[in-house]
């Protein structure tokens, strides 16, 4: 197993890594719409938000080798429901590939964020 690290994506805020490598896949902790510079949440709604979350992502999987083409799995938390369209809009951006998903409200996410996402993807 190998630990995947990239100071292009938010550090751990917790005893976690950003991602971690097993039988030639990567699983991605949940990335939330922090800024890898400032280390602030990023200002502006869901969309926003979203489109930050994905950029951390694409940060990891660049750090691990593979890309969002490869990813399998996503699971996808929401504090408001009401996002999800919007939501929607910029995911489908990024995950063209249309790969498995679940996508849950939630009561709160870290930091009071919108949106955070986690995922599987082939190397």
């Amino acid at each position: 197993m190998q630990t995947v690290y990239t100071n292009k994506a938010p550090a751990a805020i917790g005893p976690y890594s950003q991602a971690k490598i097993a039988g030639g896949l990567l699983f991605t902790s949940g990335q939330i719409p922090v800024d890898p510079v400032s280390g602030e949440v990023v200002a502006g709604g869901i969309e926003a938000q979203t489109e930050r979350v994905c950029k951390n992502l694409a940060a990891v999987l660049e750090e691990a080798g593979t890309c969002f083409a490869k990813v399998v799995k996503t699971t996808c938390f929401l504090a408001d429901m009401g996002d999800f369209a919007a939501f929607n809009g910029v995911y489908a951006k990024y995950f063209s590939e249309k790969p498995a998903r679940s996508c849950v409200a939630v009561k709160a996410l870290p930091k009071g964020v919108l949106a955070e996402i986690e995922l599987i993807a082939e190397l």
